[in-house]
């Protein structure tokens, strides 16, 4: 049958299983906008504030679903704001597919009104991307785009098609949904030598640890992570990625590792003779300083991107594979275990390092907690870049994976928003909550006019402390106390802010206001903005210094203690 290449796009979408499209019209893309108005009953159209907030709305339909997100963008500014979206999905292996549109195939390389190249701007940024000149191979390009975003090590793919494209028309074969295909599942990519070696570095090792990121959650591995905690009777610590797919309750959870992880989990991983990394790429700030990094470990190394395989860490063994198929496989290869002493030793370091907070006024952390205790430990919490994020992967307990949004890799202030409301959206029977500091809102807030404006019911909850936080804790500890450009002293409420932007608005100043406000924002049936002030000089601890070895964390105490010497 003859379509035009707007209609190819909408058929395309529907092949495969698109019910949502976050984005914003404009005069190169209305061809596409014409033909989506007509299939409204068949795919929900959120038009967000700005397309920043649409990309990361589809990164966090994609994150809380698995599914593959998709947003929409006119040419020139409408693309280019997508940019910071699309990284951020790069960064965090988060599969979403960006469609825009360009000038018409004549204009394009003469400076024409709002012409950019967008394929060219991403290239560095995605998985793939394509600039569709010609209708005839639309249908296929926008296939495969899908087929590679969630293929693999997940990314998102650019199709920027030019706006005479998208009225030419052509022959149109429909094609059955990609998503069940034999070419989807994850390819064998392991030997069986390969799964020995692991095994052998396992059976003969005395202190385990894992060491489980974000591959365990894009996988569906965390029922093969949590047998293989059980079998090894051996601690287990996650990344920021990777919340969820441990569960925070079993005994053998040490909480997050690295810059601001516990000093259980850093002094553990330092201690240990096996450290088992699953789904994890040793960045930076899990990792500290390199050299000194699991000094007495062999490392053992599984992950589905070769490339990431010895590149900041060497390893003793790895395998090259989908986390969930290697487990599968290595599990009956592996010796059941009793951890008894080294576990022993594990539980002392917990009681002896706990997490802790100033208990005589209100803080993030005391919010997180009764956050978790009454949404039941069942909430689905994005957030955005600082203090306020560590806060939340400290406090909060995530009990299955694609609880925890967050921008963990390229670190986007104004992330959780946009995150917050296309998980809503995927999620509709779930609480659905952002926490972002005042630094964070300040970016994106124009997001909760879209969280209004289509009736979707989040918690907004701002931890205001009239700083840039984490800045300023660094400034504190590290740069003599010089806070250059990091008080934030305007006199904008954010609850006026709120409430004109259609939205419900409560503030929090005592400790004893945190439970009704929360009780209030759940039971209510529009998005609600909840402003807690805490104190500026709140700081995330534990703490590794810049250069430092992870097993050097430090907190408050040790910091008194210095002083006192």
């Amino acid at each position: 049958m003859q379509l035009s290449g707007a209609e190819i796009v909408i058929e395309v979408l529907k092949e495969q299983g698109v019910d949502t499209v976050f984005g914003y019209p404009g005069g190169t893309i209305l061809n596409v906008y014409d033909e989506l108005y007509k299939h409204s009953d068949e795919i929900r159209h959120i038009l967000t504030s700005h397309e920043q907030g649409a990309a990361h709305a589809a990164d966090g339909y994609a994150r809380s679903t698995g599914k593959t997100g998709v947003c929409f963008a006119t040419s020139g500014p409408g693309a280019t704001n997508l940019v910071t979206g699309i990284a951020t999905a790069y960064m965090d292996s988060v599969p979403i597919v960006a469609v825009t549109a360009n000038v018409n195939l004549p204009l394009l390389g003469k400076d024409t009104f709002q012409e950019v190249d967008i394929v060219g701007i991403t290239m560095p940024i995605t998985k793939h991307g394509y600039i569709v000149k010609d209708v005839t191979i639309l249908a296929d390009t926008l296939r495969k785009a899908f087929r590679i975003a969630r293929s693999g090590r997940p990314g998102p793919v650019i199709v920027d098609i030019t706006k005479d494209v998208t009225a030419a028309k052509c022959d149109f074969r429909p094609a059955k949904p990609a998503r069940g295909k034999k070419a989807d599942k994850p390819e064998k990519t392991f030997t069986e030598a390969d799964l020995i070696k692991a095994a052998e570095l396992i059976n003969k090792s005395k202190k385990p640890f894992l060491y489980v990121g974000g591959g365990a959650v894009i996988s569906g591995a965390s029922g093969e992570v949590r047998e293989l905690v059980k079998k090894l009777d051996a601690p287990a610590c996650d990344t920021l990625m990777g919340k969820g797919a441990v569960d925070p309750t079993d005994p053998h959870y040490t909480g997050m590792i690295g810059m601001h992880g516990t000093k259980t989990s850093n002094r553990g991983v330092a201690e240990c003779d096996l450290l088992i990394a699953l789904g994890a790429r040793f960045s930076d700030r899990v990792v500290g300083n390199a050299k000194r990094f699991a000094e007495k470990a062999k490392i053992l190394h599984i992950d589905i991107d070769d490339a990431e395989i010895n590149k900041n860490i060497r390893t003793d063994a790895s395998v090259v594979g989908d986390l969930k198929e290697v487990l599968k496989a290595l599990l009956p290869m592996v010796d059941k275990k009793n951890g008894k002493e080294w576990m022993k030793h594990i539980a002392e370091l917990k009681k002896e390092f706990p997490l802790s907070y100033p208990k005589d006024r209100l803080t993030c952390p005391y919010v997180i907690e009764r956050l978790d205790a009454l949404t039941k430990s069942g909430a689905i919490v994005s957030t955005d870049v600082g203090q306020h994020q560590m806060w939340t992967a400290q406090y909060y307990r995530f009990r299955e994976p694609r609880q925890f949004l967050t921008s963990g890799g390229l670190g986007t202030m104004g992330y959780g928003l946009g995150a917050c409301i296309g998980a809503k959206v995927a999620n509709p029977d779930r609480v659905c909550v952002n926490i972002a500091g005042d630094g964070c809102f300040r970016m994106n807030m124009n997001e909760l006019a879209t969280a209004a404006r289509n009736h979707i019911p989040i918690i907004e909850i701002v931890i205001d402390n009239h700083v840039l936080g984490m800045v300023r804790q660094w400034q504190t500890l590290f740069y003599g106390k010089r806070y250059s450009e990091t008080i934030l002293e305007d006199e904008t409420d954010y609850c006026k802010v709120a409430e004109g932007l259609g939205c419900k608005a409560i503030r929090v100043t005592k400790k004893d206001e945190v439970d009704k406000a929360v009780k209030d924002a759940l039971k209510s049936k529009k998005p609600v903005l909840i402003d807690v002030m805490i104190e500026e000089d709140d700081k995330v601890f534990p703490m590794v210094s810049p250069g430092g070895a992870i097993e050097e964390a430090f907190d408050e105490k040790d910091l008194e203690e210095k002083a006192k010497k």
